[in-house]
């Protein structure tokens, strides 16, 4: 996302990517890469966007942050 000479800052593919690598990617190995594409999948859609805590909501995960709002 950045380059030599390019302002724009890749910190938040970072911060998304490092812990689907450190989590996942480099702790195994998959037979297919349908297997890896699923367990990615649902590493995404049931912890990282719904549960993990995120700094513009306090700290608090969304499903705690809705929870408070609504």
């Amino acid at each position: 996302m950045n380059g030599r000479g390019n302002c724009n800052d890749s910190t938040a593919v970072e911060t998304f990517f490092k812990p689907i690598k450190a989590k996942l990617i480099w702790r195994r190995s998959w037979e297919t890469r349908r297997q890896a594409e699923m367990t990615i999948f649902e590493y995404i859609n049931g912890f990282y966007n719904p549960r993990r805590r995120h700094s513009a909501l306090g700290w608090q995960s969304p499903v705690v942050f809705e929870r408070k709002v609504a």
